[in-house]
């Protein structure tokens, strides 16, 4: 493991060259890795270690997820199996499946966490608030984590492309003595750019932040809010859609995602540099009063209880479909429709 400075702070990380898929291929050559649930990260984690040479199985209820699992190549009865049993076979579990799905079948998982088997997660929501999901495994099996940064359909496209997405690392219980090297070859098994180390509760923590801050909610907010205060001073759609969204995500955001925020400030026009530089105080001091506030939420576990409260109800599909239509419809959606009709490549 490396060390390596991240704006002046040392942090351990793995890459590919110091770990690399042979060393990985060699350390699970015995296991069975068990992926259950193929629906947002079962998908990419699966096809990329089957891909890479490994031993997987996937569990997965029937239905139309099902169905697209043996259209990616997964045969019934032989790599494709029920949750339950694909549980009872494999010596890795990597439980893929939702939240609200975990809480519905871990009785049955449990039954098959025999000793020396590892459990896997790629979110620490089960473990760090167990306390309300009742997820507690057994003393002696090793727990374990790779959460990628990323999309499982990102996860997927990335290693296609010979690339990958980052992704953290944690151990919450190692009962074999092998829990760290178990953790890293499915890291490295599954894809990922490279990893960096956490711990299962801040890796909830920090991601149920993400979610609701900068990378959904708020951005969502934030475009909203922009979009609404040029319609209503009588800018056209088109107009206060590609100043606030297209213009972001076109133009601006592969600078700062290549070089950096002053990079992407030094080029764009002085009156921009001067103008962004002035502003970005103000929206600093009016929004971190907010994120701290939505820290502190999820932190204590509302946050946690108020998603588990929610996904569990047997509704929640059709609310859900209900509130992202409403997104769709709102006029700042329907005018990217036809924006992204114009863009020279879709068309």
């Amino acid at each position: 493991m490396a060390k390596m400075n991240f704006g002046g702070v040392e942090e351990t990380v793995i890459t590919r060259e110091e770990f690399p898929l042979e060393k990985a291929r060699e350390i699970l050559k015995d296991e069975t890795i068990a992926v259950l649930g193929y629906g947002v990260q079962g998908p990419g984690q699966s096809l990329n270690l089957r891909d890479n040479g490994f031993n997987v199985i996937v569990g997965q209820r029937e239905g139309k997820t099902y169905d697209k699992a043996v259209k990616d190549g997964w045969v019934p009865g032989e790599t494709l199996f029920s949750i339950e049993e694909a549980a009872k076979r494999g010596s890795i579990i990597l439980c893929l499946l939702s939240d609200a799905a975990v809480l519905a079948v871990w009785p049955k998982i449990k039954e098959y966490l025999t000793p020396g088997k590892a459990l896997y997660f790629s979110h620490g929501f089960a473990i760090t608030w167990s306390d309300r999901t009742g997820v507690v495994p057994p003393k002696d099996i090793d727990v374990i984590m790779v959460a990628p940064k990323g999309s499982g359909t990102s996860l997927r496209s990335l290693f296609l492309e010979g690339r990958g997405v980052n992704s953290s690392f944690a151990i919450e219980q190692d009962y074999t003595g092998k829990a760290l090297e178990r953790t890293l070859a499915l890291g490295i098994g599954i894809g990922s750019g490279y990893l960096f180390e956490t711990t299962f509760k801040r890796e909830a923590v920090s991601d149920l932040t993400g979610e609701r801050g900068s990378l959904m909610g708020a951005i969502q907010g934030l475009f909203l809010a922009q979009y609404e205060v040029l319609r209503e001073h009588g800018h056209t759609p088109s107009e206060a859609f590609n100043e606030t969204v297209e213009e972001l995500t076109q133009s601006l955001m592969p600078l700062f995602a290549a070089k950096g925020m002053d990079w992407m400030y030094a080029n764009c026009s002085t009156t921009a540099q001067r103008g962004a530089l002035d502003w970005m105080g103000p929206f600093h001091d009016a929004i971190k009063p907010v994120v701290e506030k939505l820290y502190e939420s999820v932190e204590s576990g509302t946050e946690a209880q108020k998603s588990i409260d929610s996904n569990s109800q047997p509704d929640y599909r059709e609310k859900l479909e209900k509130e992202l239509k409403q997104m769709r419809e709102s006029e700042m959606w329907r005018a990217a429709e036809t924006v992204r009709q114009l863009r020279p490549e879709d068309k």
